[in-house]
């Protein structure tokens, strides 16, 4: 694995044809360079592109970090970040990933809340970050009465479990946070819980009555020109839809996904609302 980062493979760290993009977004970060080394979070790699440069906003989360000639180990999360070409966020998607010590050259922003990546960043081993990522990938649980055992997912940052749904079940997820927050949460999933049949033909109506249109046009967009395609009636769309996930959050708010039975080819159902006003806004995502 490691001889992946030879040298003469790696693509530049920064993409030098945009230099002045580079310089602008790199002006908000001290110029001293220090190497360091760091444990890369669970949720791995991440890019958003720049409309007016076309470049794309590269992140990597980490969960610890230390410079290289110190024994001083920050254990908050931070983002290591990039301005990238097509060339390079393809080599930081497939080189760094979650879960893993590497060591690179940084510059840490004015702020103190990411640091921007000089070379490209290498596979490291240290002991005591070694101990600090095994802790990290120890699985994580809670049992809520009433609900279950919920089991954290570390890449997105949510407990989740399977829990009865009228006569099946469906996965459930709330955010991992303050104690007060996500016990707010739980109260919003044990009311869906307790009125499953009233809140699931709302939220299935609900989504009839805003996408059923919608479901037509992309039927006639699927049929042959000489095929006139069958109609989908709010029933018959409400029937369709397979439940796959409810979240909630501290609120009262709530948000169904569905299976599209596809009637959008694929895509998801999203339908979201409060406990006290109901269903709000149903979208096809995806």
């Amino acid at each position: 694995m490691f001889g992946l980062f030879k040298k003469k493979e790696a693509p530049k760290p920064s993409p030098s044809s945009e230099s002045s993009a580079v310089k602008s977004f790199a002006a908000d970060f001290s110029p001293e360079e220090l190497d360091i080394l760091a444990v890369t979070g669970p949720s791995g790699f991440g890019a958003v592109q720049q409309e007016d440069t076309g470049l794309w906003e590269a992140s990597i989360g980490l969960t610890a970090w230390m410079e290289e000639d110190s024994p001083e180990i920050h254990q908050e999360e931070i983002g290591l970040v990039s301005l990238c070409d097509d060339t390079l966020r393809s080599y930081l998607r497939q080189r760094v990933p979650p879960d893993f010590i590497i060591k690179f050259r940084a510059r840490l922003s004015l702020d103190g809340k990411r640091l921007l990546m000089v070379d490209l960043p290498q596979p490291a081993f240290d002991p005591d970050l070694k101990a600090i990522l095994e802790e990290q990938k120890k699985p994580e649980s809670t049992y809520v009465d009433g609900l279950g055992t919920f089991v954290l997912n570390r890449q997105v940052g949510w407990y989740e479990a399977e829990v009865d749904w009228l006569e099946g079940t469906v996965r459930l997820d709330f955010d991992k946070g303050e104690a007060e927050a996500m016990k707010a949460a739980q109260n919003t999933a044990r009311a869906l819980l307790s009125d499953a049949q009233s809140w699931d033909q709302r939220v299935r109506t609900f989504a009839a009555e805003q996408l059923t249109d919608l479901a037509n046009q992309w039927a006639q967009d699927g049929e042959e020109a000489d095929e006139a395609p069958e109609e989908i009636t709010p029933q018959d769309f409400m029937g369709r839809m397979e439940l796959d996930a409810i979240q909630v959050d501290d609120q009262g708010g709530f948000t169904f996904w569905f299976e599209d039975g596809e009637m959008f080819w694929g895509h998801s159902i999203r339908v979201s609302g409060t406990l006290a006003g109901g269903p709000d806004d149903a979208q096809m995502e995806g």
